[in-house]
This record gives C-alpha cells, sequence and structure tokens, in this order.
C-alpha cells in the first residue's frame, strides 16, 4: 500500500495483530495513512475494521495487540512514536489532540449525565487550555459546523433530548475539537439522513483541506467510500483481502468478497396490496404532537413554552401495506412513531384496528399485542441481562399468561425459525445472550420478539442503519418475506430513500413536523413535487 501513497506517511501500521484470549481476530495486517489522505476501511460486521482502529488507541479492553503502528511529527516534525508500544501517559496526550475518534454508537459513547455542550467545552478546556466561557462558545459553533439547527439550545441539551443523527453530531463535533492530525471515525454518519450525510462529508473534507487532517473511514456505506476516499482497504475476518484506489478497486474488484459487497444493494420484492373494504391496521387524522419547553427569562418560572413535534398529520396503513416516513433527523418521524405506538399523548384522532388508544395501561393491553416495533439500534435494545428465552418470550408472558414454560419455550424457538436463527446454528440458542450475536442476528432476535406476539403491524424505526449492506439486504428480504406470508403491516420510519424504495407501497415526506408530500412511492420518489422532496432524492441519487 506505501507505493500508493502521495504524500509522507502520518501513520505506518506493520504486522498489527490483535487477539483475545487464544482467539486473533486482527492477523497481521499491513497498511499506511499519508498526511491529508482519506483511507477507507471496509467490510462486514465481525471483519475486524473497529477493532483494528481502537487498537491504534489501546482502546480495546482485554485484548493483546502486537505489531508497530509509527505516527509520525507532534510537537517536532522529526518525531516518530510507536502507539503499540507507547506509555499509557504519553498516549492520554495523543488521544483526542493529535488523534481523534468518531465512535459508531453516539448514544453509549456520550455521557448520559452531561449536556453535549459541556462534553465538546470539557475536550477544549483539557486540550487546548481554554476557560469555561470560551470553551463553550467555541462548543456552540462546532454544533453549528456540523449542521445542528439551534445549536446554542442543543448545547444545553442532554444526549436523550436529541435525535440520533444530532446525537451523532454532537459526536462528531467533539471529536474535530482540537483540529486533530488523524481523525478515526468508525460509522461516522450511520445515523444520518442523505442530505446531513453530504453536509458532514462537506464538512470533514473542508477541515483536512485547511488542517491537513488524514482520515480513517470505518464503514460499511460502499457509496460513501466511493465519495469521500482516496484509497479503500476491504477486510474479512481479520485480514486485508483488498486494496487500492477507490476508482480501480470499485471498477475492477479482483477479491470475490470485494465484488460481493459492491453488489449488496435492497432490491424490491414486495407484493401489492389487496384491495379490501375493512378497516385500515392504522388511521391518523389531523394528528398533532407537542413537547413542553423551558421560555427564557421570569416568564419561564410560571409557563412552559411549546414545541409542535408533529403537526395536523393524516395517513392511513391498510392491511399488508407498508408506509414509509422519510425526512432529516429532526423532521418528527420517530415522535410520529412513538405517537403510532400510543407511548405519547397526542391531538387529534389515532386508531389502531378502529380503536384509539386510551393511553392507559390496562385498556391499552389488547392494542399492544397488535401493534409491536423494531428498533434502530438491537444493540441497546435487548436488555444484555437477559437470556434469548427471556428476550423472545417476555411478550408471551404479558399477552399469552395461560402458557406454560414449555409452550413458551416452543413458540420462542418457532418465532426464532421463522427470522432464520436455529439452535443447529446456535446450540442452546434460548440460553445465549445478546452479547453472542452479531448485530444483523441481533436484529433477527428483535424482530422474532416482535412476531411472537402475532401483531398485525410492525413499527420498523430504522431497522437497518446500523447494519453493514451485505446484512441489510438480508434483513430487509427477510421483512418482506415476513409480510407476505403473514399479511403484516409496516409503519417503516427511516432517511434511506433506497430502503424506501425497497420496502414501501406509500410514503410520506416529513421536514419540521409537517407532512409535506404523500402518495406511491413510485411518484414520490420519481417525480416529487415539494422542493424538500426533490432535495432528498437528488442527494440519495448522488450516492
Amino acid at each position: 500500500m506505501s507505493s500508493t501513497l502521495v504524500n509522507p506517511p502520518l501513520i505506518d501500521v506493520r504486522g498489527l495483530r490483535v487477539a483475545f484470549g487464544d482467539k486473533e481476530v486482527v492477523h497481521g495486517i499491513d497498511f499506511q495513512i499519508g498526511a491529508g489522505e482519506k483511507l477507507a476501511l471496509v467490510g462486514e460486521s465481525g471483519s475486524g475494521k473497529t477493532v483494528t482502529a481502537l487498537s491504534l488507541l489501546r482502546l480495546v479492553q482485554n485484548a493483546d495487540v502486537a505489531g508497530v503502528a509509527k505516527l509520525y511529527g507532534g510537537e517536532r516534525a522529526q518525531d516518530v512514536r510507536d502507539l503499540i508500544s507507547l506509555p499509557e501517559r504519553q498516549l492520554r496526550g495523543i488521544r483526542g489532540k493529535e488523534i481523534a475518534m468518531i465512535f459508531q454508537e453516539p448514544m453509549t459513547a456520550l455521557n448520559a449525565l452531561y449536556t453535549v455542550g459541556d462534553q465538546i467545552a470539557e475536550v477544549l478546556e483539557l486540550h487546548e487550555g481554554l476557560s469555561a466561557r470560551a470553551a463553550h462558545a467555541a462548543a456552540v459553533q462546532l454544533l453549528a459546523d456540523t449542521g445542528i439547527p439551534e445549536p446554542a439550545r442543543r448545547a444545553q441539551a442532554f444526549p436523550h433530548q436529541l435525535s440520533g443523527g444530532q446525537r451523532q453530531r454532537a459526536m462528531i463535533a467533539m471529536a474535530l475539537a482540537c483540529k486533530p492530525r488523524l481523525l478515526l471515525a468508525d460509522e461516522p454518519t450511520t445515523a444520518l439522513d442523505v442530505t446531513v450525510r453530504a453536509q458532514i462529508l462537506e464538512l470533514l473534507a473542508e477541515l483536512q483541506r485547511k488542517h491537513g487532517m488524514a482520515v480513517l473511514l470505518i464503514t460499511h456505506d460502499l457509496n460513501l467510500v466511493r465519495r469521500f476516499a482516496d484509497r479503500v482497504a476491504v477486510m474479512e475476518n481479520g485480514h486485508i483481502v483488498e486494496h487500492g484506489a477507490v476508482a480501480t478497486v470499485f471498477e475492477a474488484p479482483q477479491h470475490p468478497y470485494t465484488r460481493k459487497l459492491i453488489e449488496s444493494h435492497p432490491e424490491r420484492n414486495v407484493a401489492p396490496v389487496a384491495a379490501s373494504g375493512g378497516a385500515p391496521v392504522l388511521e391518523a387524522k389531523a394528528l398533532r404532537v407537542i413537547y413542553p419547553v423551558p421560555r427564557p427569562g421570569i416568564g419561564g418560572w410560571f409557563r412552559k413554552g411549546e414545541f409542535v413535534a408533529v403537526q395536523g398529520a393524516d395517513f392511513r396503513i391498510a392491511p399488508g401495506e407498508t408506509l414509509g416516513v422519510v425526512g432529516e433527523s429532526g423532521s418528527g418521524k420517530s415522535t410520529l412513531a412513538l405517537a403510532a405506538l400510543g407511548l405519547l399523548r397526542h391531538q387529534g384522532a389515532l386508531k389502531v384496528t378502529g380503536k384509539d388508544w386510551a393511553v392507559d395501561r390496562a385498556s391499552d393491553l389488547g392494542l399492544r399485542r397488535v401493534m409491536q416495533v423494531v428498533f434502530q439500534d438491537p444493540f441497546s435494545s435487548l436488555s444484555p441481562r437477559m437470556t434469548v428465552e427471556q428476550i423472545v418470550g417476555e411478550g408471551l408472558r404479558v399477552h399469552a399468561p395461560q402458557l406454560d414454560v414449555q409452550a413458551r419455550r416452543t413458540r420462542s424457538l418457532a418465532a426464532l425459525a421463522d427470522v432464520g436463527l436455529s439452535e443447529a446454528q446456535f446450540p442452546s440458542l434460548l440460553d445465549r445472550y445478546p452479547h453472542e450475536f452479531s448485530g444483523g442476528q441481533r436484529q433477527r432476535l428483535a424482530i422474532a420478539r416482535a412476531l411472537i406476539v402475532d401483531p398485525q403491524l410492525l413499527v420498523l424505526d430504522e431497522p437497518t442503519s446500523a447494519l453493514d449492506v451485505t446484512i441489510q439486504k438480508q434483513v430487509l428480504a427477510l421483512l418482506q418475506r415476513l409480510q407476505r406470508e403473514r399479511g403484516l403491516s409496516y409503519l417503516l420510519i427511516t432517511h434511506d430513500v433506497e430502503v424506501i424504495r425497497a420496502m414501501a407501497h406509500q410514503v410520506i415526506v416529513m421536514k419540521d413536523g409537517a407532512i409535506l408530500e404523500t402518495g406511491a412511492v413510485e411518484r414520490v420518489l420519481d417525480a416529487p413535487e415539494h422542493p424538500y422532496t426533490k432535495k432528498l432524492v437528488a442527494a440519495a441519487l448522488l450516492e
């Protein structure tokens, strides 16, 4: 790889090996990153991408790391330091200042007890020596640079008060605070919609040009690699199987694994919705959701202000139909889903199989069996302290208490087999825990948990955004098959236009809580009428 470098190397990695006990997961890989260069490391979940990046800063717990990772330059141009053998005290001075990292899961990487502004300011105070006031002002500016609306207000928010995309942007702002020489970006745009993804790429490119920053981009998004990187290295099972200039690798991939990644695209395979005169599974008329927010000044002591998260939404979902909801982060998509699930108080009419939510535990129990949810991040939505049997069978204990333990086990195994998980693949399957499965397998567990009570409608909240391209294709094919076999309806929340195109019958486009355009998916995506829809579709086509 060194022969393809244009600039002098910033980091030179040789013979990197990472093992957990007697199991080696990274097998003696070599790569270099030149000053100001963008190298993409791609591969499926479990290929060793993230472990490789974390090992450079020795952030992998209980791992044996061997090899050499020379970092060139620093306070003096002639400095050369081996990150693998460097004392921990010296390495602390490099982390965050010379080498920064954007982590994949911002909800777990951000501290839930501090505002995002305070967390960004802490980095500036520690490494740049800024005063608290100056650090806070710089934090607000960094949030603005990453495209977060109302950055001063968002700086005062805690992580749980931000959308998934906004949390990811806050993580990016924190990583870029000290203008590092090398940025390790682990899936930096996973939770972002297509338009904001483009903004982040432009931001990273601008900072790279301005400060000569190099980037190691870890991703499963091949479109992102095509648009952003200079070179690409493809990892499979801890080995680099192919590397080279992005254009060369994408136009003429040599390794079968690389060809498999490039050819993995969502495919549309949905049955047309049967004509029916029956009641819709879900129907909303003039749906409105309001959040209280603090008012400025003394008046805020006595009365809260209002933030309208969803305003006047009308939609219906027929049996066997998929309604896609697409829009940028903060558009109101997830709030719409939570209201549909009966988890938020709302104004207007919202009926599930013809019945209104009472927002009362006892009254709503029957409706909760009709409507289940699959969340965006299976790692955080599945309890790490519960076994597969407890997770999947939990719904039966609530909705079918008459079943005994053996009946629940039988139903759980059947639901798992329906999503492609069996005891033949995973001995003692019901006794395993979520951490023993890959990301795609965990999402299958989440789908099995939802299906076990025989619902009529699933709310799918970004069900594939955290998955690599090959697993995404498999999960979408699974959802399509389940819909055909069971007549399921889906409320699909996503920022991915291609997922909408592959899965949805109807689509609504949201921005700032309002529905801007709605209709059949082919009409809306192929001939959009609203300027905002045109912008979303154009951004997706660029990828």
